[in-house]
């Protein structure tokens, strides 16, 4: 095993001179990804639609092709569902990645071309490592196997005689992936790539928990489930007793923070590792590369075009469009992308704050749709998460999950407020002292929020409901949500999902 660890950590690095590449050269490897992205898409249909074969620089394109988010490239997507090609992208479409981006009934589906598999998503995976043997020299990361908790794949909704399939991204990534890719991970792809979540949850911990497990890649919300189940089975009293070599946990899809004491609890040891990535339905996107900090570098040379629409623009008929170039640390942009996976300025909505741009590095500031501005206090999904890590810290509580949405004013005078419902695995020592903390922080990290809230002015103190244990996971499982990469939105400027949680609570209490 030490041979083979030796060996393949030797292989990964071999790809850390074209990253460096694209950190010392930035603006030229998107000038590059740009021009192959164009000619690419010269002799599809939709390149023809808007003159691709004209353009000779940035200019050109952001001035013929429209922004678009997903309601706007939906035919274009079901047209290629039902079987047409050479429409948004030049090469045969076969998989659909179904994305979960919020809870809503209605499922997006998005094109993966062996392009995006091949450059961005698996490049991205071999980055990851990459970076984290760089970084960790002593890492034993090929002695045993990597865990990988996904989702399930379905047939074409639109076209069931197809051979296309649909599925969540990290389904259509392992059923797509290298034998010796397969070969490292558990549990079986059959298992892996299951329906019903809650049986699968039940065969991956027997399947895995014998396994010799040195690395885990999954959802933090759902791998705490089925860590949780897998130290009931075995009897233990933390992780570490099932698998004593586990060194590190790739995550992403939600905010690690508030969920980080949790982790520290089901693995007590101060020399496991956390890295966080940034891999959506549309593309790899960022990675964190330094030890020290939690900032993600982003990922240039993917087959990825990016584009940024400052918020204070997001609203405007025609909003402000940045290409890279021209971003500025410290501000919040939503995210445009052109990509190998056939989308076309696309605006995913996820919003990023840049920390550096030499190279350029960020975080992930929320979603374009989940903030709270009802009384113009602008609290974010970033403000958000920051307060109850900071909140749960000082009262020494664990978060299992979280939401919250604005109560309006009511008809007598009463102001308004924001509305929490908080799920803890362990509670505050003191709740009145969390409730404080965290809205003592939001006025810290958010001044709209802080003189909304002077003297009581606009808002008073959040009001705090504690959830029932598997309260999120009963309101996931009503809305046929259950597992995968779906997760629970943090913030919402209406109350649908306040109201479908409290529902649920009372209904639990009878």
């Amino acid at each position: 095993m030490e041979v083979i660890n030796s060996f393949m950590t030797w292989v990964f690095k071999s790809r850390l001179g074209q990253i460096e590449y694209f950190k010392k050269a930035p603006h030229a490897a998107q000038d590059s990804v740009l021009k192959d992205l164009i000619e690419a898409g010269k002799q599809t249909k939709f390149g023809k639609e808007f003159g691709f074969a004209s353009f000779r620089n940035y200019q050109d394109f952001a001035k013929n092709v429209p922004l678009t988010d997903y309601e706007g490239f939906k035919p274009y997507i079901d047209r290629v569902m039902k079987g047409e090609q050479n429409l948004i992208w030049n090469t045969e479409i076969e998989w659909f990645s179904k994305s979960s981006g919020t809870t809503s009934s209605r499922s997006k589906y998005i094109p993966v071309t062996e392009e995006s598999l091949e450059e961005c998503h698996f490049k991205g995976g071999k980055d990851m490592v990459t970076l984290y043997v760089s970084n960790y020299p002593d890492s034993k990361l090929f002695s045993g196997k990597s865990l990988s908790i996904g989702g399930s794949l379905e047939s074409n909704p639109l076209n069931t005689t197809s051979k296309a399939k649909a599925g969540d991204i990290s389904a259509v990534i392992m059923r797509n992936l290298p034998i010796w890719a397969q070969f490292a991970r558990t549990p079986s792809l059959e298992v892996a790539l299951m329906n019903e979540w809650e049986a699968k949850i039940e065969k991956m911990a027997r399947e895995t928990m014998d396994e010799n497990v040195v690395s885990i890649a999954g959802v933090p919300t759902w791998t705490i489930v089925l860590l949780r189940r897998i130290i009931e089975i075995k009897q233990a009293k933390n992780i570490l007793e099932v698998w004593p070599n586990l060194e590190v946990f790739f995550h992403g899809a939600v905010a690690f923070g508030p969920y980080r004491n949790l982790f520290k609890e089901l693995i007590p040891s101060d020399k496991m590792r956390y890295m966080e990535t940034y891999n959506a339905s549309e593309g790899f996107f960022g990675l964190q590369d330094q030890i020290d900090s939690d900032e993600l570098l982003l990922l240039l040379d993917y087959g990825i075009f990016y584009e940024f629409i400052p918020m204070e623009s997001w609203e405007d008929e025609n909003p402000t469009v940045l290409p890279l170039w021209e971003v500025e640390v410290g501000k919040n942009y939503a995210l445009v992308i052109s990509t190998n996976g056939g989308l076309w300025r696309y605006k995913i909505g996820d919003t990023v704050r840049f920390t550096s741009t030499k190279p350029y590095r960020f975080k992930i500031s929320g979603r374009t749709k989940h903030f709270i501005n009802a009384f113009g206090e602008e609290v974010i999904v970033e403000n958000a998460e920051k307060a109850v890590e900071f909140a749960a810290e000082k009262t020494e509580a664990t978060i299992e999950n979280f939401t919250a949405a604005p109560v309006y004013f009511g008809k007598n005078g009463e102001k308004g407020a924001h509305e929490w419902i908080i799920e803890f695995a362990k509670n505050p020592t003191d709740l009145t002292k969390f409730e404080e903390l965290l809205d003592q922080h939001l006025r810290e990290v958010n001044s709209d929020y802080d003189a909304k809230r002077h003297k009581d002015l606009a808002l008073v103190k959040p009001i705090i409901h504690i959830a029932e244990n598997g309260l999120f996971q009963e309101w996931l499982r009503q809305k046929g949500k259950l597992g995968g990469q779906n997760k629970v939105p943090r913030l919402s400027n209406s109350r649908e999902f306040v109201e479908e949680l409290l529902k649920i609570k009372a209904s639990l209490k009878v």
